[in-house]
């Protein structure tokens, strides 16, 4: 049988550099001392399997080349002395050349650029879920849980890097990930964008769709993550732990802690999701490479709503589109296109959480309607506004019925958030807001 690393050898060579079919034909010639009469053949069944796709993993060329019975036959009669294999270098795929993102090639380079040394670089990477694997010893974990009830029911697990983690994090996020261009749809975590922005395109239009992406950030599975990566370019090895620097596998001990808040089935259902390497809700990487990972999403629904003389736009979970009586007379068929467009691209549309809105009913988004143009709905307005009043009339600790810590901030933020909406009606709440007295 010929020696595995005479293969391991070959499946270097094919991922090395461009992919046209010549460049393959004579890296393989390189590593195999001759560019032999058969290599053509081999090189266009590898290309036909893999071109315009993203580079695939050494261990999937490998079994390629491994189960390739005329590559077998034919490496069964040479006779090699010598063969090597090239340094890995960075290999961006054809959409990803003008990203400007730091070159590194090895673990040892990613461990220098973070400043850590390599045991560090794989103890907060975790390739080995090491922390998923350690069974209530939260002090060696990375991550630290808290769980939310969503108003619409289920739970939302919010996992928070520790400082040194957010550190790295945060570091790959300027690094790296803000350097990435996202598409032009996007409208969430993005600078300069809002929910405003997002609304915006849509007001005045004769019918609104509005569906919910289910799970958002737990649905992009780490190997997601690290097909990004090696799309940007970087070798498999970097790739591999720049994913785990960004993703979590959630200890499933934790959940016991949750259950008051959630029936058994879904708990359940939480765990085994939340078990698998995800981006995990909490981590300052995983709203930009949630808005990276989602771009064929984008693009494809942004095509689908210019066909139909519509507008697309997306804020996180939230995808709007809308368009004029054309676009309103085939919706539902619309709607049913959206959701299967999103199940092939690994996410999943929440069919009780979509809504039709025409002209004739309030029409909202991210809070905001829509009808004319955004604003804040008057009932929210009249809230604040009588919260104000009362706070001015009857002092502001008898209208903290919540038990907010900074009950200031909470209803200066609030007034932040109308005045970025509607300069002009938040006057009226920022005049009541400085009649207050704190003390």
């Amino acid at each position: 049988m010929p020696n595995p690393e005479l293969f391991s050898a070959l499946a270097r060579s094919f991922l090395a550099g461009e992919q046209t079919l010549e460049e393959v034909v004579a890296r393989a010639s390189q590593t195999l001392g001759k560019a032999w009469p058969w290599l053509p053949e081999i090189a266009a069944r590898y290309l036909a399997q893999w071109s315009g796709r993203t580079r695939p993993r050494h261990a999937a060329v490998l079994n390629f080349l491994l189960d390739d019975a005329t590559l077998n036959e034919h490496i069964l009669k040479l006779k090699l002395a010598d063969w090597f294999t090239e340094a890995q270098r960075m290999q961006p795929a054809p959409a990803a050349k003008d990203w400007d993102v730091p070159p590194i090639k090895t673990p040892g380079d990613l461990a220098a650029w973070l400043a850590l040394d390599i045991t560090h670089l794989e103890w907060f990477a975790d390739l080995k879920a090491l922390g998923y694997k350690i069974k209530n010893k939260p002090r060696l974990r990375n991550y630290r849980y808290r769980a939310l009830q969503k108003k619409t029911g289920g739970l939302r697990l919010v996992e928070s890097p520790k400082p040194r983690l957010k550190q790295i994090q945060r570091h790959l996020l300027s690094g790296i990930l803000n350097r990435i261009p996202i598409h032009d749809a996007v409208h969430g975590f993005r600078t300069g964008r809002s929910i405003k922005t997002f609304a915006a395109p849509h007001a005045g239009k004769h019918i609104v769709l509005r569906l919910d992406l289910r799970d958002f950030f737990p649905s992009i599975a780490g190997v997601r993550v690290q097909t990004f990566f090696r799309t940007a370019g970087y070798p498999e090895a970097v790739a591999d732990l720049l994913g785990g620097l960004c993703t979590n596998a959630t200890p499933r001990d934790i959940w016991p802690r949750f259950a008051s808040l959630i029936d058994a089935p879904t708990l359940s259902e939480a765990a085994t999701q939340y078990a698998r390497p995800h981006l995990p809700q909490g981590a300052p990487t995983s709203p930009a490479l949630a808005n990276l990972c989602a771009y064929r999403l984008d693009s494809r629904l942004a095509g689908l709503a210019a066909a139909a003389n519509a507008t697309y736009t997306r804020y996180a979970d939230d995808l709007a589109l809308s368009g004029d009586a054309s676009f309103a007379a085939h919706i539902h068929n619309f709607a049913a296109h959206v959701a299967a467009v999103a199940k092939e691209e690994g996410f999943a549309v929440q069919p009780h959480k979509t809504r039709i809105m025409r002209q004739g009913v309030a029409q909202h988004l991210a809070g905001l309607t829509i009808n004319q143009h955004p604003n804040i709905p008057r009932a929210d307005f009249d809230a604040l506004k009588a919260t104000l009043t009362n706070c001015i009339r009857y002092g502001a600790r008898s209208q903290n019925h919540y038990g907010h810590l900074d009950f200031r901030a909470h209803l200066q933020g609030r007034v932040a958030f109308i005045t970025m909406v509607n300069p002009a009606k938040a006057q009226r709440l920022q005049k009541l807001f400085d009649q207050v007295r704190w003390d």
